[in-house]
């Protein structure tokens, strides 16, 4: 990246200056040569200049210009006609400069007319240079490696012909007209190229036909402005020294002449699919509809957005007038209406059960026409101002587990308005919807079941009881705890065991998952837990432990994250090791500085084999009265609020400085208060735990 960057300055720096040395150079070899003095200046070296002036333009709009991978095509396009326009605008106020000058001394003089000139060259080599980099993008869309090779032989070509600059065209016609008819040839081929464009719509490839026309207009102002110079410079003054020709470089022919094929190849063949774009993007617009309804239920869509979905899909595949869905299948009374008031249904449903409709309607197309007799009889009972005279009509019932649970009705003004196709379409539309609704009543049954209900309140009671009832207090310090699970069982879990009179050993952790099988986890992490917190190991020797007795019954992709800390009243000091658990929030009184207790750590069951032991770290602190350690679980952290904004370590680390002052107990449930008061009243997504120690 950085590379690209110093690239790009320096081409940049490199084509001004050689552009500003190509003026000078030119003014003074002019300037020699009408007062007969010696220039001292080769001739050959505008040519010099000229070249690294085409050289560093190339580079510089290489490097600058995007991949189309990236960039809208459109924006692409009008990158070009931004770039035309500038110097479009520049080289026709120098033309009205000219007329308003008329035939006067200064229109004449040959120094002014040669500066501007070298204006032209710079704006319409810059204009060309950036345009063909914009086709290259446009090119080597789904580019393959042949097309990339002959781009690059392109290039290559483009970069030689400037090389012919330093030879007289007349002494160097046949190498120069074989280099032209290359470049001619790889421009004709690479031009059919134009795939960029069939993923134009209707409104994309307007805009496009305005910006090809336009830029066409720029390449035509910008030939006949640089040719009027040159006959100009012819008629002035005759001079071997006078500015090089511009029309006469190989490299500027190969620009115009590849720039205005390419143009015209892409305006000709928007054009001719013009007619078809409504037509593509409607078949575009039914397949992303039909997907939409296909993933209706992973989406979690509801009954009624599904056959919303329905509704506005057939109205747009058949630009239909108006349209219904009603079902009554459910727990409400489903009716959703298109370019038709509910209270105009029952008159039309009245008259579309008649005769008309009496063949399937999936198949059959019928052409119902509302009388002025059935129109006056009905209207004072339904209270209609007007009511359109519809002339084809689909009737198509929606079936879910071999049941009609309503019907999906289309309506257009016009006689056999519904082809075989669209038939087929909307057919297909109603039966996806009617397996996304069937999908998602499986998915309502399943929830509701009741022998899970009544599993998750088992092992609610089971997670209550596995948690401490009373968090232990003593004079050295005191302890306020809470757990409370996102769904109604979790994978939480604390606790606090005294070894002796002044040793006590305190454990959070948190089960992978949710539910029951979390749950579960969690009574056999406790289990271990009571097993080896007799044994009074150290911190490092318990989480060995407890990962070899775990990977012996965890599932393979469960796993355990942990804290263990050993405080010691005695010693006054607080030795911990970490699994892979959020790290320790801990309070300095000292300091009154709040800092988190980072150490390696690697969660129980990710590595099951010795090797886990090379993963922990054993950290030992001795603490001060006043100081606290809180442990949490990440769902406080990862609480979120409305703007899928997190709690985070930071609001956490900040709460604590702000409550250091006070007990265990205010603190937490200050915490609980900030929680929701920061999630806006939302239920947090992730079971939380918090454990709060105060040393007296």
């Amino acid at each position: 990246m950085r590379f690209h960057k110093n690239v790009i300055r320096f081409t940049l720096f490199l084509g001004i200056i050689s552009w500003i040395l190509l003026v000078v150079t030119d003014l003074s070899l002019l300037f020699a040569d009408i007062n007969n003095i010696r220039p001292g200046i080769p001739a050959e070296t505008r040519l010099v200049l000229l070249n690294l002036f085409f050289i560093a333009l190339f580079f510089y709009y290489r490097y600058i210009t995007g991949r189309a991978e990236r960039i809208n095509f459109i924006d692409l396009l009008w990158r070009v006609f931004a770039t035309g326009l500038l110097a479009t605008i520049v080289a026709l106020t120098i033309v009205l400069f000219y007329n308003l000058l008329g035939d006067s001394r200064l229109s004449q003089n040959i120094f002014l007319r040669t500066f501007f000139y070298h204006i032209n060259i710079g704006l319409v080599t810059a204009f060309l240079t950036s345009t063909i980099m914009v086709w290259k993008q446009l090119i080597l869309y789904q580019k393959s490696k042949r097309l990339i090779r002959l781009w690059q032989m392109f290039e290559y070509a483009l970069l030689a012909s400037i090389i012919l600059n330093f030879f007289p065209i007349v002494e160097f016609n046949i190498i120069y007209n074989i280099i032209l008819a290359l470049l001619l040839i790889l421009g004709l081929v690479l031009s059919i190229n134009l795939k960029w464009v069939a993923y134009l719509d209707f409104k994309q490839k307007w805009k496009s036909i305005i910006i090809m026309l336009a830029i066409s207009i720029f390449l035509v102002l910008f030939l006949n402005n640089l040719y009027s110079f040159g006959q100009t410079f012819d008629n002035l003054y005759e001079s071997p020294l006078l500015p090089i020709n511009i029309l006469d470089v190989a490299f500027i022919l190969a620009l115009f002449g590849f720039t205005f094929v390419y143009n015209i190849f892409s305006l000709l063949v928007i054009l001719f699919n013009l007619p078809t774009s409504s037509v593509f993007e409607q078949k575009l617009e039914e397949v992303i509809n039909f997907q939409r309804l296909s993933q209706s239920t992973q989406a979690g869509y509801k009954v009624d957005q599904i056959f919303e979905i329905l509704l506005e899909s057939s109205v747009k595949a058949v630009f239909a007038d108006a349209a219904w869905v009603e079902t009554d299948d459910f727990e409400q009374h489903i009716l959703l209406t298109r370019g038709v008031e509910e209270e105009e249904i029952p008159l039309l449903k009245e008259k579309l059960k008649g005769d008309a409709l009496q063949s399937d309607g999936t198949k059959g197309l019928s052409k119902p026409r509302l009388s002025r007799k059935d129109y006056r009889s009905h209207r004072k009972k339904h209270r209609l101002l007007q009511l359109p005279e519809y002339k084809s009509v689909l009737w198509i019932p929606l079936v879910v587990k071999n049941n009609t649970i309503g019907t999906l009705v289309v309506l257009k003004e016009v006689s056999d308005g519904f082809n075989k196709e669209m038939v087929s379409i909307i057919g297909t539309f109603a039966s996806q919807a009617c397996i996304s609704v069937e999908n998602f009543q499986l998915l309502n049954e399943t929830i509701e079941n009741e022998r899970y209900k009544e599993e998750l309140e088992i092992a609610n009671r089971v997670h209550q009881s596995l948690l401490p009832k009373e968090p232990v207090s003593n004079e050295v310090f005191e302890i306020a705890a809470f757990s409370e699970a996102a769904d109604q069982v979790g994978g939480d879990y604390y606790d606090i065991y005294q070894i002796n009179e002044h040793k006590f050993i305190i454990i959070i952790g948190d089960v992978s998952g949710k539910g029951t099988s979390a749950a579960f986890n969690m009574a056999q992490m406790k289990g271990v837990f009571h097993s080896l917190a007799q044994l009074d190991l150290s911190p490092d020797k318990f989480l060995a432990y407890a990962n070899s007795a775990l990977s012996r019954c965890l599932e393979k992709t469960s796993f355990i994250t942990a804290s263990f800390f050993v405080v010691d009243t005695l010693q006054s000091t607080i030795e911990f090791a970490r699994a892979g658990h959020c790290p320790t929030l801990y309070y300095s009184a000292t300091n009154q500085s709040v800092t988190y207790l980072e150490n390696q750590g690697l969660g129980l069951g990710i590595i099951r084999n010795e090797k886990f032991n090379q993963y922990i770290e054993v950290t030992k602190v001795n603490y001060s009265p006043g100081d606290i350690v809180m442990l949490y679980t990440d769902g406080i952290t990862e609480a979120a609020n409305s703007a899928n904004e997190q709690f985070g370590y930071e609001r956490l680390q900040l709460f604590l400085g702000e409550h250091a002052t006070e007990d265990p107990k205010v603190i937490q449930e200050a915490l609980l208060k900030n929680i929701f008061a920061f999630c806006e009243g939302h239920a947090l997504d992730d079971d939380y735990t918090a454990l709060i120690i105060k040393f007296k």
